[in-house]
């Protein structure tokens, strides 16, 4: 949750910046999809198909990523669409950079997925872990703590943005629309 917090985050203070609106609400899911892409690609050729090395690699790599976000939006903007292609790409690569940042602070951590394949990084020592070792492993880690943090200031902005993507679940209704409607913009 901390990559689609951090990506809303951005998103958000850019639409601010540059529309003085608050996320229309497909770009605010597209956006949330954007965040979690490199994973959704990653893991499970890693980890359970075993074609890429580990679950940051293919779809993590800027080498890969950043002409496939140009492809996107460019095909996006082709169809009237620009915005949305933004969004995915402001996703997509925040996730990858979140990712590499604990570089700053942990001599042990690499960022060589960025420039996957041009650099090599290492495959798993002892096979793909699971979800579960994932988070035993991560639950003392203030890196993984932070995202906690990220989420709960996430949704207090997108309360106070009209909780832009909700209204897209059917039978779903935003109770305080007035701040919703605010933006003045139509998806």
């Amino acid at each position: 949750m901390g990559h689609v917090a951090i990506a809303y985050l951005l998103y958000t203070a850019s639409t601010r910046f540059r529309f003085d609106a608050p996320p229309t609400a497909m770009a605010a899911v597209i956006v949330g999809f954007g965040s979690l892409f490199p994973d959704l690609v990653d893991k499970p050729l890693a980890w359970y198909l075993g074609v890429l090395p580990t679950g940051r690699s293919l779809a993590h790599s800027l080498v890969v990523l950043v002409p496939l976000v140009i492809c996107v939006y460019l095909i996006a903007r082709w169809r009237g669409a620009g915005e949305y292609g933004f969004a995915f790409g402001l996703g997509a690569i925040s996730h990858s950079l979140v990712d590499a940042a604990p570089v700053f602070w942990d001599s042990d951590a690499t960022a060589a997925f960025l420039l996957w394949p041009i650099l090599s990084i290492p495959e798993y020592e002892s096979g793909s872990p699971t979800v579960l070792a994932l988070l035993r492993d991560s639950l003392t880690d203030p890196y993984f703590l932070s995202e906690f943090v990220f989420l709960a200031v996430a949704l207090v902005v997108w309360r106070a943005d009209g909780y832009p993507g909700l209204e897209l679940v059917p039978g779903f209704e935003v109770a305080d629309a007035d701040v919703r409607d605010q933006a003045g913009r139509d998806d």
